[in-house]
C-alpha cells in the first residue's frame, strides 16, 4: 500500500431537526393544549485514533464526510430521533488542522483517542415549551441548528522512540532490518527508501522500542531538494535521533565529514527544535575499512566535524547534551547489539526521569490542597 501522510477533507455535521407545532386533540378532552415535540440533534463527526491503521490513503479518495440530519419533532409529545454520529478512523500520530485558520483541532497521540471534529446541530424546540399563563395555545416552534462544517488538513507524523537520519545509501534501511523485523527495500542506488519504515526492536519480553527510518536527506533538503524533506516531520515525535554516516564510501571523492555536516545544517534550517533533540552519531560500514586504518579514519572524521564525545566505556550516562559515538556494520551485524542496548538504557533512564518528575509535581500539588479537601479542580490550568 502506498504510504500517504497528508490529506485534505471536508467534514459536515448534521442539522438539528425542527421543533413541531401541534395541539392535543382527544375526544372528551377540551382545550388539550400544545404537544409538539422537539427535533432530534444532528449527527456529529468524530476522529478516532486507531493503531491498526498506518496511512491516510483512505482520505485521498473520499474527500467529504457528512453526518445525517436529526428528525423533526412530532405531535403527541414525540421528540425527533437524533442522527447517528460518524467516526473517522485515523492512524495514531495524525495531526488535524483547520485548513482555513491553521488552528490545531486535534493531535491523536494514543490508541482509542476520540475527538469531535464537527458538532451536530441541536434540535429545535416544539411548541410544548412555549405554553404560558397568557399564551395557552402557542403556535411557535424553533428550527434546528445548523451543524458545523470544516475543511481539515490531515498530517501524519509517525510515532517512534528512535529516528534514523542520514544521506541516501548510508545504511539506515540495513540497520533497521538488522535490529528489528522490519524488511524495507535495500539496494545499491540512492533513494531506495521512498516512505518511512517502522521497526520494533525487542530486547526481551518486557523491553522494546520503535525505530523509524525516513528517506535519505541531501544538501538543500530544507528547501525541498530530494525526498527526505517531506518526511522530516516524522522525526518530530522521536525521543532520540541516530545520525547514520557511511564511513567508507565507494566513491573516493565523497567526504563523509562534509556529508555529515550538511545533514546537521539541513536539520537546523528545517526546525531548530528538531536540531536540539538528543542525537547520537553512528558510523556505519565499519567492516569496509582495514583494521589498521579504522582508528585514524574515525579520528580524522571527528576532527573534521568538530564533534566531541566522552571516553568510550561500558557505563551508560544519561546525558542528553553529549552526543554518543558508535562504530558498526549493519550488514555484518557488528556493533548493532551494543547500539540497541545503549538505546534501551537511554530510553529507560529517560522514562524513569519523567516518572520521578511527575511524582514530585503530584506531591507538590497535593501539599497545596487543604487537608480536608478532595477537590482538585483548583489545580487544573485555566
Amino acid at each position: 500500500m502506498k504510504f500517504i501522510d497528508e490529506a485534505k477533507i471536508d467534514v459536515v455535521a448534521g442539522r438539528g431537526g425542527n421543533g413541531a407545532v401541534s395541539f392535543r386533540r382527544e375526544k372528551f378532552v377540551p382545550r388539550g393544549g400544545p404537544d409538539g415535540g422537539d427535533g432530534g440533534r444532528g449527527g456529529s463527526v468524530f476522529a478516532l485514533a486507531d493503531e491498526n491503521i498506518n496511512t491516510l490513503v483512505e482520505y485521498r479518495f473520499v474527500k467529504r464526510y457528512q453526518a445525517k440530519n436529526g428528525e423533526k419533532g412530532h405531535g403527541a409529545d414525540r421528540y425527533g430521533k437524533g442522527a447517528d454520529d460518524i467516526e473517522l478512523h485515523m492512524p495514531v500520530g495524525t495531526l488535524i488542522r483547520d485548513a482555513d485558520t491553521d488552528e490545531i483541532v486535534a493531535d491523536l497521540t494514543h490508541h482509542g483517542q476520540r475527538v469531535c471534529l464537527a458538532k451536530g446541530g441541536k434540535g429545535g424546540l416544539g411548541n410544548i415549551h412555549f405554553k404560558s399563563s397568557v399564551n395557552r395555545a402557542p403556535k411557535q416552534a424553533t428550527p434546528g441548528e445548523e451543524g458545523e462544517a470544516r475543511a481539515l488538513q490531515l498530517e501524519l507524523k509517525v510515532l517512534a522512540d528512535v529516528g534514523l537520519l542520514g544521506m541516501p545509501n548510508a545504511g539506515k534501511s540495513t540497520l533497521i532490518s538488522a535490529v528489528s523485523a522490519a524488511r524495507p527495500k535495500v539496494a545499491d542506488y540512492p533513494f531506495t527508501t521512498l516512505h518511512p519504515n517502522l521497526g520494533v526492536v525487542r530486547m526481551d519480553e518486557n523491553h522494546s522500542f520503535v525505530m523509524a527510518d525516513i528517506p535519505g536527506l541531501i544538501e538543500g533538503a530544507a528547501d525541498g531538494a530530494g525526498l527526505g524533506h517531506r518526511f522530516l516531520k516524522h522525526l518530530a515525535r522521536t525521543g532520540l535521533l541516530l545520525h547514520v554516516v557511511d564511513i567508507a564510501p565507494f566513491d573516493e571523492a565523497t567526504d563523509p565529514a562534509a556529508e555529515a555536516l550538511a545533514i546537521v545544517n539541513e536539520l537546523r534550517r528545517y526546525d531548530e527544535t528538531l536540531y536540539q533533540k538528543p542525537r547520537w552519531l553512528v558510523l556505519n560500514k565499519f567492516d569496509m575499512l582495514p583494521e589498521d586504518e579504522r582508528a585514524e579514519r574515525v579520528a580524522a572524521f571527528l576532527a573534521a566535524t568538530g564533534w566531541q564525545f566522552p571516553e568510550p566505556d561500558d557505563r551508560f550516562t544519561f546525558d542528553t547534551e553529549t552526543p554518543r559515538l558508535f562504530c558498526i556494520s549493519a550488514l555484518a551485524h557488528e556493533g548493532t547489539q551494543a547500539l540497541v542496548q545503549a538505546i534501551q538504557r537511554y530510553l529507560t533512564a529517560k522514562k524513569q526521569q519523567y516518572t520521578a518528575q511527575d511524582e514530585t509535581q503530584n506531591a507538590a500539588e497535593a501539599a497545596v490542597l487543604p487537608a480536608d479537601s478532595t477537590d482538585t479542580s483548583v489545580l487544573k490550568p485555566e
